[in-house]
């Protein structure tokens, strides 16, 4: 194993022993169950929906070369102004151009997890240029100096009691603030800011090719705000995120927000189609959509795995998922974490380093069962491994390990050779530090099945 899957398995032991972070995220979890029941209980024709969605996307990733320049064509037609970038690095110095030359010193980003996955607050902040989270759950975890937790609930793994006392630190309030009172002291903080913002930042829920146009979904507003008060709007977005007509919205607006949240809809659904025109009275005088490819075309090109792309990132296989309901999102050390980010993560940032991640799944599959648009999820954990194995990126010791293990398996001969004490002292040799310290063992029968038949069958011939 290399260095980053030594930490995962260090930062996973560490957080599914850790009595009260489990209470907190299964609390959280709980309540976004209950929700999300509720509102997938007032959806007709739920699996329909969730083959139609998937179909979508299959045509968007198939015809990906044709919609991006037709939204670039139709995005453009209105005064907006598209950038396509490689990698993080090149989306950052494009991004610090464009503020630079307009002389920005400060600015407003709604929840983003395109903008965390290319790290642009640090990036801007070595530039000498502030930047500040305006969604409430991403403005905490900020301030703590921390990722996201999770992809929709940036800071799920804190109690209103750890969030009354960061605001208690930061700002004085009272240690025993309620969330609401919470809410209003980041409400009185933040409304300043957007006033004052030199340019306002987002990310995209969906691309719109026919109209050119970008889809923002949240909760709060400030995506709203981050784009109509600066004068200038940059959107930062995965290619992935395409879809073909703006009549797609009438299935993935619900299906995001219901998945996401259990809503019917976010409370703010927003549609912006290029800078403000001559006709109107608010909106930014220059708005740039950044293409972000960062490894996406990488995981195109795996036929078998590409439908990794198709994710609208709901959130939904995060919850369902038995091992991040132990080991929670920031065990992972990615972007993007949980089930989908297992499947996409070893493609994006590299099969060498992240492929321990398409490890870390029980294959029960019920992350397959939740997800909206029918990404079979569990099934490409399968193919990463097949992948890692066919690729040679595993360690000689795995592969002298499975390579005797396979033809001992294969031979009844081999399987009977030593007895069930040795058996249990191999055991205990090889696993009992790796896999045994927090777990019984099992233990090998003196004598296998088929010796007994073998024993039986001479008895009863006698």
């Amino acid at each position: 194993m290399g260095n980053t899957a030594d930490d995962f398995l260090i930062a996973a032991e560490d957080k599914a022993f850790d009595a009260a972070h489990r209470n907190i995220i299964n609390y959280n979890i709980g309540k976004y169950d209950a929700a999300v029941d509720r509102g997938l209980s007032r959806l007709a024709n739920l699996d329909v929906a969730k083959k139609k969605g998937h179909l979508i996307k299959w045509k968007a990733m198939e015809t990906l070369d044709k919609l991006l320049p037709e939204f670039e064509a139709n995005f453009q037609r209105r005064g907006g102004k598209v950038i396509w970038a490689n990698d993080a690095e090149e989306a950052n110095r494009e991004i610090l151009n464009i503020l630079q030359k307009a002389g920005a010193k400060t600015i407003v980003k709604s929840k983003s997890m395109v903008t965390e996955e290319i790290h642009l607050n640090e990036f801007l902040e070595q530039n000498q240029i502030e930047s500040l989270e305006t969604d409430l759950g991403e403005y905490i975890v900020q301030l703590l100096g921390q990722p996201p937790y999770h992809i929709v609930t940036p800071a799920m793994h804190l109690s209103k009691e750890d969030i009354a006392q960061l605001f208690n630190k930061h700002f004085g309030t009272p240690a025993d603030a309620t969330p609401e009172q919470l809410t209003q002291k980041a409400r009185e903080l933040l409304r300043e800011k957007y006033l004052q913002a030199d340019a306002g930042i987002t990310g995209g829920n969906f691309l719109i090719a026919d109209s050119g146009s970008i889809a923002l979904s949240e909760n709060e507003g400030n995506a709203r705000l981050s784009t109509s008060f600066p004068k200038i709007h940059i959107a930062v977005v995965g290619i992935e995120k395409i879809i073909p007509s703006l009549v797609d919205l009438d299935l993935f607006w619900p299906m995001l927000a219901t998945h996401g949240t259990g809503q019917n809809l976010t409370v703010y659904n927003t549609i912006l189609s290029g800078p403000r025109q001559p006709d109107e009275t608010d909106g930014p005088e220059e708005m740039y959509v950044v293409l972000l490819d960062n490894g996406r075309t990488n995981l195109l090109a795996q036929k078998d795995q590409r439908q990794g792309l198709y994710c609208i990132r709901c959130g939904a296989c995060l919850n369902a998922c038995p091992v991040y309901k132990n080991i929670g999102g920031h065990s992972y050390q990615t972007t993007y974490s949980g089930p989908i980010g297992s499947v996409i993560t070893p493609h994006t940032k590299g099969m060498e380093d992240f492929k321990h991640l398409s490890y870390a799944s029980s294959l029960c599959g019920k992350c397959t069962e939740v997800c909206p648009v029918k990404i079979d999820i569990h099934k490409m954990l399968l193919l990463n491994r097949r992948d890692a194995v066919k690729d040679d990126k595993v360690s000689k010791t795995e592969k002298w390990g499975w390579m005797i293990w396979k033809k001992g398996i294969l031979s009844r001969k081999l399987v009977d050779f030593f007895g069930g004490k040795m058996k249990n002292r191999f055991i205990k040799l090889l696993f009992n530090k790796t896999w045994g310290h927090y777990r019984d063992m099992p233990r090998v029968a003196e004598k296998s099945f088929s010796k007994q038949w073998q024993e039986r069958g001479k008895n009863d011939l006698h």
